[in-house]
């Protein structure tokens, strides 16, 4: 099974969104996120849905952040993606009369739905302005250890 990297993408480009000065195209985002910008737009329809982001139109339009970063949840984007599977593990159903299978999926059933609890608190209690901030002490980090002439500009 592929994994889905929508929510991880999603919660890069609404980072950089917030860094632009003004809106950004789909084009541009899809340039960041190397994809198409029909799959940005319907992406973003999504989040503009759920109250996330906003379309500006005309000259200088886009997307913009409709609430700051720490009024928006890694769990706020997960839902507007439409909630992707979080696990690639599944339940079997070959055989329902079988009290193996019955027994597998009912443990199967109940460590699932513990982690994908835990998975999903953990995603409400995380915001963007977390992250971007983890961003900003990374690039101070990193900034601090280049050459003074290369840390001017």
């Amino acid at each position: 099974m592929r994994s889905d990297s929508r929510l991880s993408r999603m919660l890069h480009a609404l980072i950089h969104m917030d860094r632009l000065q003004g809106a950004a195209t789909s084009e541009l985002l899809a340039g960041m996120l190397n994809t198409n910008p029909v799959v940005v737009r319907r992406t973003m329809a999504g989040l503009r849905d759920q109250g996330l982001v906003r379309s500006e139109k005309g000259h200088g339009g886009g997307w913009v952040l409709a609430r700051p970063l720490d009024g928006i949840s890694l769990l706020d984007i997960y839902r507007a993606l439409g909630e992707p599977h979080l696990f690639a593990i599944g339940l079997s159903a070959d055989n329902p009369d079988c009290l193996v299978e019955q027994a597998v999926n009912q443990s199967l059933g109940d460590a699932l739905a513990e982690a994908r609890s835990a998975l999903l608190t953990r995603l409400g209690q995380v915001t963007l302005g977390d992250l971007a901030r983890q961003f900003d002490a990374k690039l101070r980090a990193c900034q601090a250890h280049l050459p003074p002439h290369l840390g001017d500009g």
